[in-house]
């Protein structure tokens, strides 16, 4: 099985004939090419265009993150499956609103679900989270009536508001208190967190993109305009609660990650490097997690999990199949 590559130290990574290794003061460690999904980069890292040659040829993704953890931009290789008659099909989707609004709907409702499993899950566990979902299931009601894609973006932001009214009550750690959605910088350990997972799944998504014949420059609940990728954005929203929030409780539940794992900077609170490790880890045993698919009737990966997500909206754009989005179970 191939797996992603994080790289936290300074140092050169070179091309070796058809391998590549990475070299620090400490030695080389030659890197099994055929082996890679992606590569992560975290630390000050050089690299020259042979290297860029063979990630290319290998079909592999490079993404790169600034000092405190945030992303900063990909190598996005020559795509290989590109497909003309799909970019139509995507532009033609975007173009006539109600075809946009229907799959901006789908993404709204399979978040709000999969916010509604997660909180199921924790309230057959004793916490008192029913009023939240109560509330989730009447905004994802609402989502019938909207009219654009702005005031769906509205419904979800309502959503996670009152999911994130719940962490305290499912984390219960005076550590990691909640208070209120913050991004750059995070001003608490939590935001911190979530922040930093996001940003891993973003750009692992960006990967799966990269691994189909859509354009990631193409989404539909999160406007396409002057960001370079939004597709990625709009996947990311159904599995966040499943992949980066249950992460997120795992971690601080088991005491994996503790308030010494965070430093203040930039005047918000960032995760130090032994807890971006630590959190990365089981970020990648939870995409290798297996679970029985319902429709296929096998075992699948959460990473593969993101992969049929993206053939199910092809085939949605084609015209083959009505796109609906996972809904997990527990």
């Amino acid at each position: 099985m191939k797996k992603n590559i994080y790289i936290f130290n300074d140092g050169q990574i070179r091309r070796k004939d058809n391998t590549v290794y990475f070299e620090t003061e400490e030695g080389k460690k030659f890197l099994p090419i055929e082996d890679i999904n992606d590569i992560f980069v975290f630390g000050e890292l050089e690299l020259n265009k042979r290297f860029l040659e063979l990630t290319s040829q290998k079909e592999i993704t490079i993404h790169f993150f600034n000092y405190y953890g945030y992303y900063i931009g990909s190598y996005y290789p020559r795509e290989h499956l590109n497909s003309g008659y799909m970019t139509l099909k995507q532009s033609e989707h975007y173009l006539d609103i109600e075809k946009r609004l229907a799959i901006a709907r789908a993404f709204v409702r399979g978040s709000g679900k999969n916010i509604q499993n997660v909180l199921r899950y924790y309230i057959n566990r004793g916490k008192d989270l029913e009023d939240i979902s109560t509330q989730i299931e009447n905004l994802i009601g609402k989502t019938d009536n909207c009219c654009d894609s702005s005031e769906l973006m509205g419904i979800e932001g309502n959503m996670r508001d009152y999911y994130y009214k719940g962490f305290d009550t499912i984390i219960d750690n005076e550590d990691f208190v909640f208070n209120n959605r913050s991004r750059k910088p995070p001003r608490n350990e939590l935001n911190a967190l979530i922040s930093f997972g996001n940003s891993l799944l973003y750009t692992l998504i960006l990967s799966e993109i990269y691994k189909t014949h859509l354009d990631p420059r193409i989404g539909y609940l999160h406007t396409t305009n002057f960001r370079r990728f939004t597709l990625n954005l709009d996947i990311a929203e159904i599995f966040k609660p499943i992949i980066i929030d249950r992460l997120i409780f795992t971690l601080i539940g088991k005491k994996m990650i503790t308030k010494n794992d965070f430093e203040r900077d930039m005047g918000g609170i960032l995760l130090k490097e032994r807890g971006k490790k630590v959190f990365i880890q089981e970020f990648d045993n939870r995409l290798k997690t297996t679970i029985r698919h319902r429709k296929l009737g096998r075992e699948v990966s959460y990473r593969r999990l993101i992969r049929l997500e993206l053939y199910k909206l092809e085939k949605h754009l084609i015209g083959e199949e009505e796109y609906k989005p996972y809904i997990s179970r527990w």
